[in-house]
């Protein structure tokens, strides 16, 4: 009797061994006697110990960092690079057999093809098509986790870090451009306004009484200032008409 009951107990906490809880977000791969014997969906579970063995994979969206590469682009920059890889298990069978441990591998992937795509671009290449660039890698990580049952969802080029020396010599460019620009707007406006004093001159030049009238509205603007000296501004009409005069 004593026996039976230790033997019930025996199953009992064998069953209780074997029971696993495989959540919303998860799949089970099981392997019975070492082969693959099927996949397990979110609830409990139960598993035969010691014959049967459960890994669970998580399927959802996962973010993995890229660590910075040291990397020689085509014009022999040398600069470094940094990205993210999003990726989703959507074979958990796959995931588990085919790999050691897929996101490793994932992540070691994006690293050589990070340092293969950036190396063969140019730096302004680099600067000014990161999305290009960010497509390019995805597509070549995207095809090879495919046999590990994984898809690449997105692939993200972070920080983009130049040579000190780099920095300083598209700083400079930078301000020459500033620069250049100004000079551009300035010049652009000093002929709007020649333009305009060209216009004005020539109506007050063609309009009788014009600059005796434009002469007056100085002096009074300037006779308001008294520790202003005031200078007498008389049209050549007049100096004219006195000259007749006397003789």
């Amino acid at each position: 009797m004593e026996i039976l009951i230790i033997i019930c107990v025996l199953v009992f906490i064998a069953m209780l061994s074997g029971i696993r809880v495989v959540n919303q977000y998860q799949r089970g791969v099981v392997l019975t006697l070492g082969r693959f014997s099927g996949v397990r969906e979110p609830g409990l579970r139960i598993v035969l110990p010691v014959i049967q063995t459960m890994t669970l994979v998580d399927i959802r969206s996962t973010p993995i960092d890229v660590p910075k590469q040291e990397v020689i682009t085509r014009d022999n920059v040398t600069v470094g690079v940094d990205a993210v890889v999003y990726f989703r298990v959507v074979n958990a069978p796959k995931a588990v057999l085919e790999t050691t441990n897929y996101i490793y591998a994932t992540s070691q992937f994006a690293q050589a093809a990070l340092r293969d795509v950036t190396g063969n671009v140019d730096m302004d290449d680099l600067l000014a098509k990161r999305e290009e660039i960010s497509q390019q890698i995805k597509e070549i990580v995207d095809a090879e986790t495919d046999k590990w049952g994984i898809d690449v969802e997105n692939v993200k080029i972070q920080n983009i870090e130049l040579p000190g020396d780099m920095k300083r010599a598209m700083a400079k460019q930078a301000e020459a451009e500033r620069e250049r620009r100004s000079n551009i707007i300035n010049a652009d406006g000093e002929k709007q306004a020649a333009k305009t004093l060209a216009e004005a001159a020539e109506i007050l030049a063609t309009t009788p009484g014009a600059i005796n009238l434009r002469t007056l509205n100085t002096l009074e603007r300037i006779s308001t200032e008294p520790s202003q000296k005031t200078m007498m501004l008389f049209p050549v009409e007049l100096i004219d008409a006195l000259r007749g005069g006397k003789k």
